[in-house]
């Protein structure tokens, strides 16, 4: 970004419905050649499917800065509130869900 588009800045509208949000506790990730696509699901214990609830398709340009981003943001979340504990087996399937599923793509 140049100092004049920083100047000006940009503006974002953010429509009611969509402010509201989406819960998702599982991801999944997949790509091609020109995208990646991440699908967000919501998983509940005794329920037999997960519902995609959101998916957004990036370019690698921007799925990269999205990384980035998030990796600033969570170092950011764990100085002010504490380091972000993760399971301590290595071995846990790299997809996001808070559960034991089975899930083909990684997140």
């Amino acid at each position: 970004m140049n100092e004049n588009e920083n100047k000006q800045g940009l503006q974002i509208e953010l429509p009611q419905d969509v402010a509201k949000g989406n819960y998702a506790n599982f991801a999944i990730i997949t790509h091609s050649s020109s995208d990646f696509v991440v699908d967000f699901a919501c998983v509940l214990p005794g329920l037999p499917k997960a519902q995609v609830t959101s998916r957004v398709i990036l370019a690698p340009e921007h799925a990269k800065r999205l990384l980035a981003a998030l990796n600033e943001n969570i170092v950011k979340y764990e100085q002010e509130y504490g380091k972000i504990q993760m399971p301590a087996n290595r071995q846990a399937p790299k997809t996001i869900a808070p559960f034991n599923v089975g899930g083909k793509g990684e997140a």
